[in-house]
């Protein structure tokens, strides 16, 4: 059985879907769409822009949607999940990609998720940090005795996780996790907490979106980020993808669930092809993973 997972920020690299822009007819069309549906070229920024360009929330979220949407799609004749996720961002790509939402409308998702998201970080200063080598309970624990807002966002692997919240919470965590014997405890260079409840404005606004979007059954269970559980009904995966911004990424008791299931191998689409293998590695490193090209 395969499982077909999606990457979110963090997977972009500069001169991302040139390759399948200049070798592919659908593909061209698919990114000139997107330019139009935007209202700019993101096209432009994707295949010229620096790594710094590529940062932008705003630029970020659609440029990795398009590159694993397109990808998927000119792979359809052999694109046969018998499950799939996504993760944070990549949950809308694959629910695109397995037909739950038309290319279109899970654009113009991503953009307004994008939007909101940057929204929200301008209104509350606040930040993330990677945890590298304490078990769930103690960072959870750690999390919940902090005074300041601080939450566990990312479960991406046994022995790391990515916590969200205000600046001084994540500060103090930060030292909390050191004291506790964390290999690494390091805030990262974003702007804003992501998976936490400080992303509630972009919740709401998001929501409104959301309930106006048509969503179809997918072509295979999808394992949402909020529950880790497999999905096909339009409603459930709705009112999931809602909650999603302010809960956490429940990445490590997905790929446990998709093993759970049966899967026999990953294929990770889109991005660098290489962020989620590599968690998938960390969760059980017999199973055999590879990255889906567009291009063949």
């Amino acid at each position: 059985m395969k499982a077909y997972l999606f990457p979110g920020q963090g997977a972009q690299f500069t001169g991302m879907g040139m390759d399948l822009y200049e070798n592919s007819d659908l593909a061209s069309d698919l990114f000139e769409q997107a330019n139009n549906i935007l209202g700019f070229c993101i096209t432009d920024v994707m295949f010229a822009g620096t790594a710094e360009d590529l940062k932008q929330t705003k630029i970020t979220q659609p440029a990795i949607f398009l590159h694993s949407v397109i990808t998927a799609r000119l792979r359809e004749a052999d694109f046969a999940p018998d499950m799939a996720a996504g993760h944070s961002l990549g949950e809308f790509s694959a629910l695109t990609a397995t037909g739950a939402l038309s290319f279109e409308d899970g654009l113009r998702l991503v953009h307004q998720r994008a939007l909101a998201m940057q929204k929200a970080c301008e209104a509350q200063e606040s930040t993330m940090a990677a945890i590298l080598g304490l078990d769930d309970e103690t960072v959870e624990k750690i999390c919940d005795d902090i005074a300041d807002i601080v939450v566990p966002a990312n479960y991406n692997c046994p022995g790391q996780l990515v916590i969200s919240g205000t600046i001084n919470g994540i500060e103090h965590a930060v030292e909390k996790m050191k004291e506790a014997g964390a290999r690494r405890a390091l805030v990262l260079p974003v702007g804003g907490a992501f998976h936490s409840p400080l992303m509630e404005p972009a919740r709401e606004e998001l929501q409104k979106a959301i309930e106006a979007t048509d969503f179809k059954s997918p072509q295979c269970p999808i394992y949402q980020n909020v529950t880790a559980q497999a999905e096909t009904e339009p409603k459930r995966i709705r009112q999931n993808l809602i909650e999603q911004l302010t809960a956490p990424v429940r990445w490590t008791q997905t790929i446990q669930n998709m093993l759970a299931a049966g899967v026999t191998q990953f294929i990770e689409v889109g991005g660098t092809g290489k962020v989620l293998q590599g968690m998938v590695k960390k969760v059980n490193r017999k199973i055999p993973t590879e990255n889906l090209q567009g291009i063949v």
